[in-house]
This record gives structure tokens, sequence and C-alpha cells, in this order.
């Protein structure tokens, strides 16, 4: 048996990172998750601290990386997006290893009819599109064979994430929040994003790559499909525009996967295939149950 080669994630105890963990070995990886703040195995790295990237880079000897590790909001996040994925682009380069990015469909403004391309100009409209955008434009300066992978809202894990989470509190009460029906996104299953990240390892492809899921739908239609999959009253959602907030979001962040999916032999699926087709709850009650 060939031994396996050896890949690091960042933010390895996170929704994609611990399921990219968790998949690794089964594609020939020896799989090294870092964590922050979380509980875990895998080593403690602060992203914005270049000396420790560096010197955990040279002590794994990584053939690939992929950075995952991110904040969506509060003080640290121009310093954890940005300053931190140039810190692990520069030790990827350094060390010579392969390396992809995870950035984000909040790049672009979302005025497109249509779906974006990766050679549409990314236009973003607030503050944590800003960060992304900052951020593949310092990884591609410091390693400019990275692959900066785009994606979308993420679901179907192992355990509910995020915005599994929030339907299932706002069919509680414990939240009180409304669905857009007026903002586009194309959710992707965990798995099929970790699935596709994998694959492309092995390949040469660098620059913007669109890796999201093959349907797109408003908020308020994911949020229905995710109540039915899940065997909630989705009675209980309450529509909502974000045209109606005090700060603007982009309307329309579908992605055009066409690059990603001729390459790709993973299936990018999109939500109504993945949780409309459930013959029975996707998870069980106790798993919906906050730590």
């Amino acid at each position: 048996m060939l031994p396996l080669v050896r890949l690091l994630i960042t933010g390895g105890s996170g929704y994609l990172g611990s399921e990219l963990v968790r998949r690794a070995p089964a594609g020939g990886w020896d799989a090294t998750g870092t964590r922050f703040a979380s509980a875990g195995d895998g080593p403690v790295l602060d992203v914005r601290d270049a000396a420790a990237v560096g010197r955990l880079v040279g002590e794994i000897r990584p053939a690939a990386i992929v950075h995952t590790a991110y904040l969506q909001s509060g003080p640290d996040m121009a310093d954890v997006n940005v300053a931190g994925s140039a810190n692990v682009a520069r030790a990827a380069s350094a060390a010579g290893a392969r390396l992809v990015h995870l950035s984000t469909d909040f790049v672009f403004d979302g005025g497109k009819d249509g779906a974006y391309r990766e050679d549409d100009e990314p236009a973003p409209v607030t503050p944590y599109g800003e960060s992304k955008l900052a951020a593949e434009r310092a990884v591609a300066a410091e390693h400019p064979a990275a692959l900066l992978v785009r994606t979308s809202l993420l679901y179907a894990g192992p355990q509910p994430g995020a915005h599994e989470r929030l339907v299932a509190d706002a069919i509680a009460g414990t939240v009180n929040v409304g669905f857009f029906t007026d903002e586009l996104r194309c959710p992707i299953a965990v798995g099929d994003l970790a699935a596709a990240l994998l694959e492309l390892l092995d390949g040469d492809l660098r620059g913007p790559l669109h890796v999201a899921g093959a349907e797109t739908v408003s908020r308020y239609r994911f949020a229905e499909l995710v109540a039915g999959a899940a065997g909630l009253d989705r009675e209980r959602l309450r529509p909502a525009l974000s045209a109606d907030l005090p700060v603007r979001r982009p309307r329309n962040c579908a992605l055009d996967c066409s690059r990603a999916a001729a390459v790709l032999a993973t299936r990018l699926r999109g939500p109504s295939e993945v949780l409309g087709a459930a013959d029975r709850p996707i998870y069980t009650r106790s798993q919906w149950r906050r730590p």
C-alpha cells in the first residue's frame, strides 16, 4: 500500500474543515486539521501569526493545503481573512505545496441577471465580501498557482450546520428571523464540496473557480427544503425581503459552475435533489439540540 500524502487543512474543526478531515484518508491523504478556539485533537493555529503558520507548515511538510479558516464578522474579520490568508499562501508557496483557498459568492454585488462566471468582475457590497475579495488577491499575490474556490451556503453534514439550525430555531420561535425571497444562492451539500476539493488537489487549476450547487434558489426556498427534510413545520417560516434591510446585500449570488463540473467526477447536486427527495428526516431529534 502506498503511503498517504500529507495534507494540511486550516480550520479543520469547522463545518467544512471537519468534513475534509473525515473524507481525506479515503482519498489517499494523511490530513492534519488545525483549530483555533475549538476543542479537538488538531494543532492550535492562529493564521494571523505568520511565524506560527510557517513553523507548522515546516513541521508537517504537506504536499497540499486547503485553507478554510475564516471569520464572517467581528473586529478580527479582516485580519483573519486577509492577513491570515496571505500568511498561509506565503508558507504554502515557500514549501512548494499545492494551495486551495476557499472564497465566497459574496465577492459579487448581486446585480447581474443570471449566474456569475469566473471572469465576471467582483464588486462586493458587504464588509465580509470585501474581506474575502481582498483575501483572494492577497493569496494570488503570494502564491500565483493557488486555486481560489468560490462557493455558497453549506448544509447536510453529519450534524446540522448554521443555516439548518437557523431554520430550526426560527420554526421553534427561539429567534425572530425572516428568510429572503429576493436573495438567490446556490447551496451545496458540504460532503459534495469536500469531495470536490479533494479532487481538485490533484489537478493544476489555478485562479478563481466556482464550486457550488447545481440549482439557484432563494433563501426562503432553501429554508423550506431544509424544514421539509428535517421533518419540521415549514408553514412557520416567515418570508422577508433583503431590499427592506437598512444595509445592502447582494440579491443574486448564483454561480456558474460549468467549468468545475467539466473537470470533476463529483456531482455538484442542488438542494432539491439532496433535500427534496429525503424520505425521512435527515437528522435525529437529538442532533438538533445545541451543545
